[in-house]
């Protein structure tokens, strides 16, 4: 799911527009080398004369050969510019994989549910729960715009009956409401699928 968003990353950090793809660097130190069709031969063939007078470079995607005329300077250039992308990549990877996003994923949408199941977890494990719970609340869903929050029990509990504008006296709301939930409220076999089909039936919800 973050990666998705990679499109709108490389343009904010202006990958794309530096034009650092491969087939963008090839034709920025070289030239392709071109065939044509020859009357006479009945078939197209590769001009000979670069043959021994530049370096040439044959593209593993497609097969086509580059001339390639690009002094060292500009080489090095485009290795400068290959290492900090790399670096970019490097660091926005760290951030995908870092605190509450290891878990969650990076929530993108603007109004979402969160459906708690529990199930039968030990005391501890309850606890760890909300503690993660409680970092995507105050890390992520704070930057959205409506959120709700409901716990698959046997009978079902939310925190608002519909997805409430995002503020930060309503995340404190919904930590304080989580963690106020009693660990023994009974769990039905079917209080999940509940739960999820209730989330669904409000329209402006997207995830």
């Amino acid at each position: 799911q973050s990666l998705v968003s990679s499109s709108k990353w490389l343009q904010r950090y202006g990958l794309k527009r530096n034009k650092l793809s491969l087939s963008q660097i090839l034709a920025q130190i070289g030239f392709q080398h071109r065939k044509d069709y020859v009357t006479t031969l009945g078939k197209r063939v590769a001009s000979r004369y670069a043959d021994g007078l530049f370096p040439q470079y044959k593209r593993a995607q497609d097969g086509n050969m580059y001339n390639l005329t690009a002094k060292k300077e500009l080489i090095l250039h485009f290795v400068d510019c290959l290492m900090g992308a790399i670096e970019l990549y490097k660091q926005r990877m760290e951030w995908l994989t870092s605190a509450n996003r290891q878990i969650f994923g990076v929530i993108e949408e603007r109004c979402i549910v969160i459906v708690l199941d529990f199930g039968t977890a030990a005391p501890t494990e309850f606890d760890l729960c909300r503690d993660a719970l409680s970092m995507v609340l105050v890390e992520q869903v704070i930057q959205i715009a409506r959120f709700n929050l409901i716990w698959a029990a046997q009978d079902l509990m939310k925190w608002q009956q519909k997805p409430t504008p995002v503020s930060e006296h309503a995340v404190k709301s919904a930590v304080m409401w989580l963690w106020k939930l009693d660990h023994m409220t009974a769990v039905s076999h079917t209080s999940s699928a509940e739960a999820l089909l209730e989330a669904m039936g409000d329209e402006a919800v997207s995830s």
